[in-house]
């Protein structure tokens, strides 16, 4: 036995797991990670790595009881780390205007129908990942399969949910599908190549011209105005008072909500990632009117999450002018693409952005009820509230 085998053994003893050839999933809460040495270093080269999961526990707690799967090879040497979560599932959200009615009435007699505690792999603020390194994708999605549906019914969890993980792993996940899960797309993320000279160029050679006509007629609206001054940095704590209301306002707009943020997560994840993690701050007058949580990762650049004052917002088309400054910092900084949330598509379209899919691999720990679920989950997924998709000219990926 190596000496770094001793605490994540430790760090086992009490928890009861079982062993297969393909692997197991230990479940394990945040004061017991100190004994598996693994955990800092997980995720390392994604934007949201340990230290963004710590973080979310730390300032997100309502609705969300947090979980770290330690995924074991058939030999029991832990290979990946996984952050996990527990949380309240309804099952029809996203399933569009009538079916939410139906609910509603039948939730008045019923008012567990269709939730189901759910043990979610992945990440609560986003897309999920596989641990590193990519040469061991296999062997985690292997154990897995392997393990979720054990360490679910431990948690006291009906539904097992690997929650937003891009199509790039399909082929290591693909256990899961003969283990009883099945996939469907969850709302995309998207993508747009820029690797152009500046803004301006990417606008003449990318986009159409009405696109532009239409840009231009924006930004003037917005010059019009006044200035907008914009200025961004990696450090929000001297601003959290001013811009968390604009994210609540942009929050409670959303067809869809998830996680909701804190002031306290706005104020430490500059602290936390500072190489990772870039405000922009869009300033009208002297008073904050706009702003954009944005993440790091290699040569591409994420906007997460926006914030607006609706009383000018709309009128300056602040939407529009704070993409153009994003777009142009992130291209003079030498980013290859420029990577979108979910949701607000038909701008994104016109920009000319291309889906980026993620799935949800799902399953009932019942054998009986999942053959119910694998059967209803195609009518469930999010995508079939949001017509504008199949517009997108890699649409097909999402199902591929």
């Amino acid at each position: 036995m190596t000496a770094s085998a001793i605490p994540e053994d430790r760090a086992a003893q009490g928890h009861r797991r079982t062993q297969t050839l393909a692997g197991s999933v230990q479940v394990m809460r945040r004061e017991e990670l100190a004994g598996v040495g693994r955990w800092r270093g997980a995720l390392a080269e994604r934007r949201k790595d340990w230290r963004f999961h710590e973080l979310l526990e730390e300032t997100l707690p309502d609705g969300f009881d947090y979980r770290y799967l330690a995924v074991r090879d058939g030999a029991g040497q832990v290979i990946a780390m996984q952050p996990a979560f527990l949380v309240s599932q309804d099952l029809l959200e996203g399933c569009g205007p009538r079916v939410a009615a139906l609910a509603a009435a039948a939730r008045r007699l019923w008012p567990g129908l269709l939730r189901l505690k759910t043990l979610m792999v992945g990440c609560v603020a986003g897309e999920g990942h596989l641990d590193e390194p990519p040469a061991m994708h296999g062997a985690i999605g292997r154990a897995l399969a392997a393990g979720l549906v054990r360490a679910a019914l431990r948690e006291g969890a009906g539904l097992v949910v690997m929650k937003e993980f891009p199509r790039d792993y399909r082929a290591a996940l693909a256990p899961l599908a003969a283990a009883g899960f099945a996939r469907i797309p969850s709302l995309p993320m998207t993508r747009l190549p820029i690797e152009y000279a500046d803004f301006d160029d990417y606008a003449r050679r990318a986009l159409n011209s009405a696109t532009r006509r239409k840009l231009r007629k924006k930004f003037g609206a917005a010059e019009a105005g006044g200035p907008i001054e914009l200025t961004v940095t990696c450090d929000a704590r001297a601003v959290v008072d001013a811009i968390h209301p604009l994210y609540l306002a942009t929050y409670e707009r959303s067809k869809l909500k998830f996680e909701k943020l804190t002031p306290a997560f706005l104020a430490e994840i500059g602290a936390r990632l500072p190489e990772r993690t870039r405000f922009f701050l869009w300033r009208r007058e002297g008073r904050i009117v706009a702003f954009s949580l944005c993440l790091l990762e290699g040569r591409s650049f994420f906007a997460e999450y926006v914030g607006f004052d609706y009383s000018v917002a709309l009128e300056l088309h602040l939407y529009h002018w704070c993409v153009r400054d994003m777009i142009a910092w992130a291209i003079a900084h030498g980013f290859a693409e420029f990577r979108s949330s979910a949701l607000n598509y038909d701008p994104k379209l016109h920009l000319r952005h291309r889906l980026d899919p993620v799935d949800l691999w799902v399953r009932h720990v019942s054998p009986a009820a999942n053959a119910v679920l694998k059967r209803a989950l195609p009518l469930m997924a999010p995508t079939r509230q949001e017509p504008l998709l199949a517009k997108f000219p890699n649409y097909a990926e999402l199902w591929d």
